[in-house]
């Protein structure tokens, strides 16, 4: 099958570094076809490291015969496992980087120190393929033989050592505050990456019975994108307490969004510390995630420029030169086909096998296998350009319309959402016609994305349609790369609304459906009459439905069971989202399904089966995949390199 003509130009590009490659395997291969592993020995002639390669590893000499018995810098570079290395990069398209690649040249050119040359470490190497095996299985290639956990890399009894040691040492040098500054002192100012994650690290040591860090994955220059979570457990996911995430920074370029989340991180942490009872409240009940950079490499570009200096577009795009916010699939139009058809569903819509054909940035599938490992009920993306708070749907109904009002069936919760944020700017309340955004005055700075441009790819309308979770995209300023002296004022103007746009995860309901013995019923469906568009229940069976005030018939139904509706009302102001419990009875089992009376709460359709919509993320193995009895996509180029093919990448 056919790649990309990028790729291959890249792939090109790095063969003419390899024209005289050839097989590394001494005295020869064995009958599968892999090399043979020559014993190594530990004393050795120390020399300097010099491959391109891996010029960024934690060492500076290595030594000859190599592992894999290179006797030369030329036997090295000319050799398919160290072309391998070289394109890795872009074959799994960014995913598992710089990791595998240092693991390679720590076989490839090993440490040598003192006169000895020193072994990788196993549990590095088995941690590593763990994680990174369903990147190869995507591409249909063979794990390869020089990383073998048990061949090439030692025990740690035996004196190992960890290659990817200081992969990311420079984030773990502690920053120290400015001498005589508290500990809740926040600087307002544009933050690296390195400070970035120095300071979210710290803020979590600093709150760590609330706050941890966690990485969702990686950038495509190898950035870990670093998330700051905070509950009353974090780390955990807590029966019917709601989730919600922010996330900045998805085009490089637009930092406001960033640096704010920096300080609400900070701020959250201090008042939590000294005992402000609304933010212990928040953090008492709701598990909050805080990304700041979704697109770190954009970041740099922009960086690079400059506050004041940056262009409009200059750094926007991730290293691929891929639109974060246009890279996620189209749900958008499978919707507008699904809905015009009776009983079937239009929630929780699959991803489309086609989808993984085209190029999909590892940041995007790191938030979309984020967004289903954790069942998020709330978000808000941030960015800059403009001052308005949109929301979903953010393409078009009609596909040629350029600006259409395009409702879910959420309008009215949507609305809600979005003048939670704007109500109480006061810069997105000011009514003079000078300021930026001003032509969103008479819609009170909310819009409807699509009515405002349509686009497709977009991550809220994503959010919407295949999982339960509800996304706004908020605009923060004109100014997308805002001067270090705007920093302040811009923190103050959208504190309260970040906090109020919180709080809203609690207007609604949640509760629990279980069966009549008490066992959770995982994925049953949470219907609301009038509102075609159901939630699902979480692996312990809770669930949360944000609905605007009014009386509303909620239906809880699972295959299997009857289903049981009961009838809600939710009061104007709500501090706390009524709790409203299912139990199911097996079909045929059960009293009457319909509970009659109301329960106040306080303080798609069926598809032709009946049965849930599936929410499995759809694995990246299913692109590419060969035709029966055909080679790999990639195969072409390897065996251009040389007449020794390496038949161990492949895995048939």
């Amino acid at each position: 099958m056919p790649t990309t003509p990028l790729l291959l130009a890249a792939l090109a590009a790095l063969a003419a570094l390899a024209v005289a490659a050839y097989s590394s395997c001494s005295p020869g291969p064995d009958p599968s076809g892999k090399c043979q592993r020559l014993a190594s020995t530990h004393s050795a002639t120390c020399v300097d490291l010099h491959l391109r390669t891996c010029a960024d590893a934690a060492y500076n000499h290595t030594s000859f015969p190599t592992p894999l018995e290179h006797r030369s810098w030329e036997a090295v570079e000319a050799s398919p496992e160290y072309t391998l290395l070289g394109v890795l990069h872009f074959l799994l398209e960014g995913q598992c980087n710089p990791d595998l690649r240092l693991l390679g040249c720590s076989v490839l050119a090993p440490r040598c120190q003192g006169g000895h040359t020193q072994r990788p470490c196993r549990r590095v190497c088995e941690g590593l393929r763990e994680a990174c095996q369903p990147a190869f299985d995507a591409i249909d290639m063979a794990w390869p033989y020089f990383l073998d956990c048990t061949q090439y890399f030692a025990p740690e009894e035996e004196g190992c050592y960890d290659p990817l040691e200081q992969l990311r040492g420079e984030l773990d040098v502690e920053e120290a505050l400015p001498s005589g500054l508290p500990p809740t002192f926040i600087r307002f100012a544009h933050h690296s990456y390195a400070q970035m994650v120095r300071v979210l690290k710290r803020t979590a040591a600093r709150c760590s019975q609330v706050a941890k860090t966690y990485s969702i994955g990686r950038s495509f220059e190898g950035k870990d994108l670093v998330v700051i979570e905070f509950s009353s457990r974090p780390g955990q996911h807590e029966l019917m307490e709601p989730e919600v995430k922010l996330i900045g920074n998805i085009h490089g370029n637009e930092v406001a969004g960033r640096e704010i989340l920096i300080y609400l991180a900070q701020y959250l942490c201090s008042e939590y510390l000294l005992g402000n009872p609304r933010i212990q409240r928040l953090l008492n009940t709701t598990r909050i995630h805080l990304l700041p950079s979704m697109n770190p490499d954009g970041y740099e570009v922009a960086a690079a420029e400059g506050a004041g200096y940056n262009g409009w577009t200059s750094g926007r795009q991730n290293a691929q030169n891929l639109d974060l916010n246009r890279n996620f699939p189209d749900l958008t139009s499978e919707y507008y086909r699904l809905a015009s058809t009776r009983g079937v569903r239009t929630d929780h819509i699959p991803i489309s096998q086609y989808y993984w054909w085209g190029k999909v940035a590892p940041e995007t599938k790191a938030i979309m296998k984020w967004i289903q490992t954790i069942p998020f009920v709330l978000s808000a993306s941030l960015h800059g350009g403009d001052l308005v708070v949109s929301y979903p749907f953010d393409f078009s109904k009609h596909p040629h319309e350029e600006k259409m009002f395009s409702p879910t069936p959420d309008e009215k919760m949507f609305k809600l959402l979005a003048r939670a944020y704007a109500d109480v700017h006061p810069m997105m309340m000011d009514r003079s016609e000078n300021r930026c955004g001003g032509n969103f005055l008479k819609r009170g700075s909310i819009i409807n994305g699509a009515d405002w441009y349509s686009f497709t790819g977009g991550m809220s309308d994503f959010n919407y349609l295949h999982t339960n979770c509800f996304e706004i995209t908020v605009e923060l300023g004109c100014v997308k790369f805002p001067p270090e002296e705007a920093l302040y004022g811009l923190w103050q103007h959208n504190k309260e609304p970040l906090l109020n746009f919180l709080e809203m995860v609690h207007r609604g309901i949640k509760g629990v459906v279980t069966d009549k013995y008490g066992k959770p019923v995982k994925n049953a469906r949470i219907l609301v009459k009038g509102i075609r568009h159901d939630v699902t229940t979480a692996p312990d069976g809770d669930y949360w439905r944000l609905l605007p005030p009014g009386s509303h018939i909620v239906i809880a139904q699972a295959p299997g069971y009857s289903k049981v509706m009961k009838r809600v009302t939710i009061p104007l102001r709500m501090k706390r989202a009524g709790r409203v419990d299912f139990i199911l009875q097996p079909l045929g089992t059960g009293p009457k399904n319909f509970l009659p009376g109301p329960s106040r709460a306080l303080p798609r359709s069926l598809d032709p089966q009946g049965a849930p919509a599936q929410l499995d993320f759809e694995p990246p193995r299913a692109r590419r995949q060969p035709a029966s009895g055909s080679k790999p996509w990639w195969w072409a180029y390897f065996t251009s390199l040389s007449p020794h093919k390496p038949r161990w990448l492949l895995k048939y």
